[in-house]
């Protein structure tokens, strides 16, 4: 598969986004639960694992885990990660899927230079991340517990 084709999101999950309810937090970040996942929200601290496309509003792809063939791997709540990104992956769950809208103030405050063949991202531009939780070491959990 190319890497454009490598997607969090792909075509048919774009088809659904306009059925699915729209969360905004009160920093105004906003995200949809394309797939709801199970068990526990990773505590602050904890490092997850997770696959991501960073989008432009238009739709550009300007990072994604899938570009490595390796998911990644952060602290959340530790400042490694955009402030919004960070928000977002608090109060997902093992196996969900979210598209986040990132606001300006959220994401890149200073911009984000460009790798080559890659939109720029101007200082404090909105941002898209799709995500998935893939793992969250060290917190393990009986998934009938929450059936």
């Amino acid at each position: 598969m190319a890497f454009k084709e490598q997607v969090v999101c792909d075509a048919d999950c774009q088809s659904t986004l306009d059925g699915i309810p729209m969360i905004e937090t009160s920093s105004g970040l906003k995200y949809q639960d394309i797939k709801k996942g199970r068990g526990p929200s990773p505590p602050t601290g904890y490092q997850v694992t997770v696959h991501y496309t960073a989008l432009t509003p238009s739709g550009q792809v300007f990072a994604s885990s899938y570009e490595s063939g390796k998911p990644y791997d952060v602290r959340v709540g530790a400042g490694q990660i955009v402030k919004g990104l960070d928000e977002g992956l608090l109060t997902m769950q093992v196996g969900g899927i979210r598209r986040i809208y990132i606001p300006g103030e959220l994401a890149f405050p200073k911009g984000l230079a460009s790798a080559p063949g890659r939109p720029r991202i101007p200082p404090n531009s909105p941002c898209i991340f799709d995500v998935n939780l893939l793992y969250i070491p060290g917190l393990d959990f009986d998934e009938e517990d929450y059936e």
